[in-house]
């Protein structure tokens, strides 16, 4: 019997220092001619939510052609900057021993849980080398859903189809940076370990009610113990 990791990307993986913000307004002004004003809130958040709400902000319409051109464009303009994320972003301290030392374990099956349509995922993990320790076909992803704990099944029932295992919510952990990511993973069927690493403090993620709050994963021993053991019934 396997666990299932289900980690979040932005600020509890890596850091791309801005850049998504900026892409946003670029893609914005290319699609409604206008300078952006405001970006909806990203913590923890889907792409389509931002996206929509980024929208109605200014009094554009989301409707559906326009949500399908701004996500494609999103999904190019990432492409055509990996080399600058890979130049202004950086992997969290921790993060990468983490997740290579999960992914040499049996049992445990490694993919994403993440507000970034896929291709954006792919992009960023990508730019550091880390989407070899996760199993990309099994995530969850910002176009799947607007809310995020709809994601936490979607992820649970394509690791089952794949791997003919059931993952529910004792063999399910979802790591993540904010109280977003908490209550997906409460109302969506996983236990959570959060990491202070994002904007929210410690005391924020345990407000919200994660079972394990690490200041980092630079403690790589620490972090995996924490994974597993939240796991278990």
């Amino acid at each position: 019997m396997r666990t299932l990791v289900l980690w979040d990307i932005d600020h509890t993986l890596i850091s791309v220092r801005g850049l998504s913000a900026e892409i946003y307004a670029t893609v914005f002004h290319q699609l409604t001619g206008r300078a952006i004003e405001r970006v909806a809130d990203m913590a923890g958040r889907t792409d389509r939510a931002i996206t929509a709400e980024t929208l109605r902000y200014h009094d554009v319409e989301p409707t559906v052609d326009l949500m399908l051109s701004f996500t494609d464009a999103l999904g190019r303009a990432f492409a055509a900057r990996q080399d600058e994320i890979k130049a202004r972003g950086s992997v969290l301290p921790g993060a990468r021993a983490v997740l290579e030392a999960l992914s040499a374990r049996s049992d445990v099956v490694q993919s994403v849980l993440t507000g970034n349509m896929r291709p954006i995922a792919e992009c960023k993990l990508s730019a550091f080398g880390l989407e070899r320790f996760v199993d990309v076909e099994v995530g969850a992803y910002g176009l799947d859903h607007a809310d995020r704990p709809p994601l936490v099944r979607l992820a649970q029932d394509r690791a089952a189809l794949k791997y003919g295992e059931t993952f529910d919510a004792s063999r399910t952990v979802l790591v993540g940076d904010t109280p977003h990511d908490v209550h997906a993973g409460h109302q969506g069927g996983a236990r959570v370990v959060a990491v202070a690493s994002g904007a929210s403090s410690e005391a924020d993620l345990r407000a919200a009610g994660a079972e394990i709050v690490l200041t980092s994963l630079a403690d790589t021993d620490a972090a995996v113990h924490a994974i597993l053991n939240v796991s278990r019934p």
